[in-house]
């Protein structure tokens, strides 16, 4: 899952990206206001923790533009923990839910995984197609009732085929939910990721669509 962070201060910032990497997102970390709004309006992520204090544009004209705009992406703020005024302004003006300063992690990572569920209309805490199930909570993937281990780009893969399903997902729009800056993706990358996922999940799970990408069916065909 692919997230942006907006952050301007540099031992807050890396290490928010530093945690919210080793709980499996992928992060993209910005440092003022003007940057976060051209990037939420680029529609790559899944969701923003957003710092109210920025500088160039503040959090909350960010947070009005972005919903002027009409863009629903789900947004956290980051307020500091006894600004209750400030916490009411960011939420009246659109964010989704804050978490206060110092920050937790795993509260952060929760609440962003809950933020996308909510957005997504996913309001158990799994995805089911056929005989897989993916539980994002816990990044944990069965195969007919058996845990089956996958590598962290394994996995990404797959929530996003099964997240989006079955809209079908070219390579770029894959590599686009599995990648954040600064990673460089050699040209088959995606094919040998799917073709670990078939391996271990089966063939029927994942469907190729010829010149455009790939698709996971809503109903996969038996094997």
């Amino acid at each position: 899952m692919r997230i942006l962070l907006a952050e301007d201060d540099a031992l807050l910032g890396d290490g928010l990206r530093a945690g919210l990497r080793q709980s499996g997102f992928q992060v993209d970390w910005v440092r003022d206001g003007l940057a976060a709004e051209r990037e939420i309006a680029s529609g790559l992520y899944a969701a923003c923790v957003l710092d109210l204090g920025l500088p160039l544009k503040d959090g909350i004209e960010v947070l009005a533009s972005v919903r002027e705009a009409g863009i629903q992406l789900p947004i956290l703020v980051l307020t500091a923990r006894e600004a209750i005024p400030e916490r009411v302004l960011g939420l009246n003006t659109g964010a989704d839910d804050y978490v206060p300063k110092p920050v937790d992690l795993i509260e952060l990572s929760a609440r962003l995984r809950a933020l996308v569920r909510r957005f997504q209309g996913q309001f158990h805490d799994s995805l089911q197609i056929g005989e897989v199930t993916l539980i994002p909570s816990m990044r944990r993937v069965t195969y007919r009732g058996a845990v089956v281990q996958l590598s962290p780009r394994e996995y990404d893969l797959l929530y996003a085929l099964m997240r989006h399903a079955p809209q079908v997902m070219s390579r770029e729009q894959l590599e686009q939910q599995m990648y954040s800056w600064g990673h460089e993706v050699e040209s088959n990358t995606i094919e040998v990721h799917i073709h670990h996922l078939r391996r271990k999940l089966g063939n029927a799970l994942i469907v190729t669509v010829r010149g455009i990408g790939y698709t996971v069916p809503r109903e996969p065909d038996p094997q």
